[in-house]
């Protein structure tokens, strides 16, 4: 503890705040990816395989194309087609959502583990100075600017872009047309088919969106956040974006804040780690703000419920 607060200045400095938003960003893509659908009311629980599909999909066009920008692309799809394949069992043959999930999540853990036995010979994990990875902008003005250079300099290129789909997402939620219809094919299904609203067509529609953010996550994650591919690689972080989503309540502004959450306790805890904090409790930190987000998220709809039921009764 006296090595913590003797060292106060280098933990908790500018910095920080980057490295916060750093490791903060694959959950943002995760949570958004979730977010879409469940404004249709669709619990994407296999944000976690998409990622991870995703990811696998990235290095391995990079690697043999020499290019980041179809890595993404590549990724892109085949985030895509994995969300297709649950929103047919989900919309066209009635099947649990949850179920198909986490069947999705193991099934990506299991074909990203063969694969890159198979394709690379590798086990573990694959790494090659032939992966492309995302570039990082650098502002040249900023160089100059001690703290402005050293928040906003040199960030990857999705990592912009994270900031601009947030924004996007919330205007099309609550200010377009498709916006609307969404939330009431989520909220109110059947006034929305008697509106004239394909209700399974938005529901595809969400699904599709989700699958195609889902594979940049994991895009993000194997050439952005790092350059190499390793088994379950995602770590969780799927799961983390659906606890954000839950704390947000859909909303992409407030979803991308609680994934700061975690990216800020898991930038505390390696920082924490190099002044004798045992590495256990490093690890176990994202794992709790997932609990305590989810409590927090949980207790607040109990309370907005319990409002609602009492303005009813009220007004009767």
């Amino acid at each position: 503890m006296n090595a913590i607060l003797e060292n106060f200045d280098k933990i908790f400095n500018v910095s920080l705040v980057y490295a916060t938003f750093r490791s903060a960003t694959p959950i943002i893509f995760a949570a958004l990816c979730a977010a879409i659908t469940q404004q249709a009311n669709i619990l994407n629980i296999g944000t976690e395989g998409i990622m991870l599909v995703g990811a696998f999909t990235a290095v391995t066009v990079s690697y043999f194309s020499g290019s980041w920008f179809l890595g993404i692309v590549a990724a892109m799809i085949a985030g895509a087609i994995i969300s297709m394949i649950m929103a047919v069992g989900h919309i066209r043959y009635n099947s649990e959502i949850c179920a198909i999930g986490m069947g999705i999540n193991m099934l990506a853990l299991a074909i990203t583990k063969f694969l890159v036995k198979a394709i690379f010979n590798s086990t573990g994990s694959f790494s090659s100075p032939d992966i492309k990875a995302i570039p990082r902008v650098n502002l040249a003005f900023l160089d100059s600017i001690p703290v402005l250079g050293e928040l906003f300099n040199d960030w990857c290129v999705t990592e912009w872009f994270a900031i601009i789909l947030i924004i996007f997402l919330q205007f099309l939620f609550y200010k377009t047309v498709w916006g609307l219809r969404l939330r009431a094919v989520g909220q109110f299904p059947e006034a929305a088919k008697t509106a004239g609203i394909r209700v399974n067509s938005v529901k595809y529609q969400a699904m599709l969106i989700s699958g195609l953010i889902g594979g940049l996550a994991g895009a993000h994650l194997s050439l952005g956040y790092s350059t190499q591919f390793i088994e379950n690689m995602t770590n969780n972080r799927g799961f983390m974006g659906v606890a954000a989503m839950y704390f947000g309540g859909a909303n992409p502004v407030f979803t991308a804040l609680g994934c700061l959450l975690f990216g800020f306790s898991d930038s505390i805890g390696a920082r924490l780690q190099a002044y004798g904090i045992p590495s256990q409790f490093v690890l176990m930190m994202p794992y709790i703000v997932t609990v305590a987000v989810l409590s927090i998220s949980m207790v607040a709809k109990l309370s907005a419920g319990r409002k609602r039921e009492s303005a009813l009764h009220s007004g009767n």
